[in-house]
């Protein structure tokens, strides 16, 4: 075999630009695929957890004697079986293993069951008798930030100078803070508290190994930082803690943090036995963390032209009982406040507090969801009181290649943020209803809930910006490892990566870059474990920049041996290892807020149009129009795939999915009362997909997972207000703030 620049740059079939079928999708088209809840050994032992059913409360005991004489029981653990360290945590180790001494929210594990039968393991666990001295919860995320608070961690969290509730607080300040404007506008907005909802719940296979060690076969996002975790708790080496990519079944965020990981390698090691551990979908909502429900007050001024002057904002998160990524969600919530705008004066102020409601963390979006709604809020009240129309508003303070960042970060790529609003603003619309219309077209209307009364049409319009990979100077890189060699006469490749495939086409992806790479047409990618270097999350968009710039490094290598071969690949395999990092990040200064904080930034714009019942308060999305930057389209239709998705997520937010929390308490844990969009929720989508290479980035892409879900919301909900003249100020849109009886939200 030999291999040239010419023959490389040749688009091969199933190559970068092309759309393969994934290797992956008639299994699960066919319901063949094997996700992690499918795994099954003949010996293996079940595990359960009892959980608490109160937010905050003290134990005072734990009687665990009914539970262990179970017949069928093998194993009944509390935080005095852990091992090693009974703390955890993705950025900060405060949430404990098993609950000692204190649970912080509803649904924490306080003990773990093993028996021979699943059924068997949840009696047991309803037989564990815990005796609690139940407190007054912490559930305001605002009062919670006063100095005067009580504590919802009242033991230290060593190391980390967290004070009070607070987690973290950003302050950004650039310009004038003194600065007034002739145009004023100000606004207040609330975000719910959305759950990622992906299909798959938490599940996994643990096995002990001959070693003392034990072997996870797990459903995550980054396998690295579970391992690392669960070997604290365990107090095991890491290399005794092996962790092996099961099928996932969706992820958004939901998968990043540890759920049962640590619980089924305790109970696999103390039994013996290998121990599967699958949530129900109830379990699921306590089991993982949500998006983080947010409050904030935006000022906007501008000149009689429309041109903004200044911009402040205040924004509180709600973190719930630990931290999981909490700071890094403050981190961007602020960096991004502002929008894709050239503002040249700006203070933020955004922070992030410890409550006893569900533990929040990654979701879609990571921050800059609840921001976006805000600015964009704030836009169209500027456009009105500035009598412009909302796009036009918007493209005389559009970002645009060479602006610089509240954060003082210049963005030196691509930022076609007026383009993107001008494709879909020009989109065709949808006909204007005319004479009787077919029901089902109708808000409600497959309920035969109306006939068409009351029924009014909007347009509204939103744009929205997104960081790629991780910030503020965290050591973000991939680990690939390429082998090329032959098969009798056929040149054959295979990459080895610790990327989390979560169904978003990265093992397709990486196919694609060693084809286009070494020009091989077979390429196999191997199962991602712990036994290569870490490729990071599956998340912030970053696993095609990083884990693909990964692989593209690793194949120039293994062609950089080829060449001294001589170009002949003989029967000796080229096996090549490459440790990959983008530009670096920089902290932004704690006082100021300035600094390089971002790797990229990415941009999407969208256009709705609804009907609304104003009598019914229903809502149809008639028509969403989208356009997006992609820098480089590495797979056409795994990038429409993504669009389309990221706005189902953001219609969702916009229209109907909250976890509605009372006292810190889930009322709607399953998905009879958490609703989901379905197919007749999304209406047809227009997607305009733009190609301006980042010339940093492999290939010139630009992750391109979140930003649709970014702009979508508030550009459905801008709809909703110009059909109703309503200022819908929170998320979502329920009937109630359509018909005048939602209070604030149709203030």
């Amino acid at each position: 075999m030999s291999t040239s620049s010419a023959t490389r740059s040749t688009v091969l079939a199933g190559g970068i630009g092309t759309s393969p079928v994934r290797p992956d999708a008639n299994l699960k088209v066919r319901g063949e695929f094997a996700y992690s809840s499918d795994m099954w050994l003949d010996d293996m032992l079940w595990g359960a957890t009892l959980r608490s059913p109160h937010p905050r409360a003290r134990i005072v005991s734990i009687d665990l004697t009914d539970a262990l004489k179970t017949v069928g029981v093998y194993a009944v653990l509390t935080a005095e079986d852990v091992p090693g360290q009974n703390r955890y945590g993705l950025e900060i180790a405060d949430q404990p293993v098993l609950a000692d001494g204190q649970v912080r929210y509803q649904g924490e594990p306080v003990a773990i069951v093993a028996a021979d039968h699943p059924e068997i393991a949840r009696q047991a666990c309803k037989k564990i008798v815990v005796t609690y001295e139940v407190l007054a919860p912490i559930v305001d995320a605002v009062a919670a930030s006063r100095p005067d608070s009580p504590l919802v961690h009242d033991d230290a969290i060593p190391g980390h100078g967290i004070e009070g509730n607070v987690l973290r607080s950003v302050h950004i300040e650039r310009g004038s803070a003194d600065v007034t404007a002739e145009v004023v506008v100000t606004g207040e907005y609330e975000v719910g508290m959305q759950d990622q909802a992906f299909l798959g719940p938490e599940s996994g296979l643990a096995v002990p190994a001959e070693d003392g060690g034990v072997d996870l076969y797990i459903a995550t996002q980054w396998l690295h930082a579970d391992q690392s975790q669960v070997a604290a708790a365990l107090g095991l080496p890491p290399a005794k803690v092996r962790f092996t990519l099961a099928g996932v079944g969706g992820a958004f965020g939901g998968r990043e943090d540890v759920s049962m990981q640590i619980h089924a390698c305790l109970l696999a090691l103390r039994t013996g036995r290998p121990i599967k551990m699958v949530y129900s979908r109830e379990e699921s909502f306590y089991g993982h963390v949500h998006r983080h429900p947010a409050r904030m007050r935006y000022e906007h001024g501008a000149d009689s032209s429309g041109r903004l002057v200044y911009a402040r904002a205040s924004i509180v998160l709600d973190g719930g009982a630990y931290a999981s990524s909490s700071t890094a969600v403050a981190g961007n919530a602020a960096t991004l406040g502002f929008g894709p705008y050239d503002i040249p004066n700006v203070t933020m102020d955004c922070l992030v507090t410890y409550t006893n409601n569900p533990p929040c963390g990654a979701m879609r979006g990571f921050g800059a969801v609840q921001a976006c709604f805000g600015y964009e809020s704030q836009m169209d009240r500027l456009a009105e009181a500035c009598g412009l129309s909302p796009v036009e508003l918007r493209l005389r303070n559009a970002m645009s290649e060479g602006s610089v960042m509240p954060t003082g970060q210049l963005v030196d790529s691509a930022a076609p943020v007026a383009e993107l609003l001008r494709r879909v603003r020009d989109a065709a619309l949808p006909p204007e209803p005319e004479g009787p219309r077919d029901v089902r077209e109708l808000p409600g209307g497959v309920s035969n809930t109306t006939h068409g009364e009351g029924v009014v049409r909007g347009v509204g319009y939103a744009v929205g910006i997104k960081n790629v990979g991780f910030s503020e100077g965290f050591d973000d890189y991939s680990t690939a490892r390429v082998r090329l060699e032959l098969l009798g006469d056929t040149p054959v490749a295979s990459v080895h990566t610790a990327a989390a495939e979560v169904g978003q086409g990265l093992v397709t992806l990486l196919q694609q870059i060693v084809r286009t790479e070494l020009g091989v047409s077979q390429v196999t990618v191997l199962p991602a474990d712990t036994s290569i270097g870490s490729a990071g999350s599956t998340s912030a968009s970053r696993q095609s920049y990083v884990t693909g710039g990964a692989v593209q490094a690793a194949c120039q290598a293994v062609r950089d041996r080829l060449a001294e071969r001589g170009g002949r690949l003989s029967d000796e395999p080229i096996e090549e290892t490459v440790q990959w990092r983008h530009r670096p990040t920089s902290p932004i200064d704690p006082v100021t807020g300035q600094g390089n904080a971002h790797v990229q930034f990415a941009f999407a714009a969208h256009r709705a149009v609804v009907d609304v019942d104003t009598e019914l308060g229903l809502v149809k999305v008639v028509q969403l129009s989208a356009a997006q930057d992609v820098g480089k389209a590495m797979n056409p239709q795994a990038v429409l795939g993504q669009i389309h998705g990221g706005t189902a997520q953001g219609l969702g937010l916009a229209l109907m999915e909250e976890i509605q929390v009372h006292e810190g308490k889930l009322r709607n844990p399953s998905f009879t009362d958490y609703l989901l969009p379905t197919i007749l929720d999304m209406p047809p989508m227009l997607v305009d997909v733009l190609e301006l290479a980042d010339p940093h980035a492999p290939y010139g892409l630009r992750g391109v997972g979140e930003p649709p879900t970014i702009s979508s919301t508030p550009a459905i909900v801008a709809a909703i207000r110009a059909a109703t003249g309503l200022a819908l100020n929170r998320v979502p849109v329920r009937p109630e703030h359509l018909t005048g009886t939602g209070g604030r939200g149709a203030g």
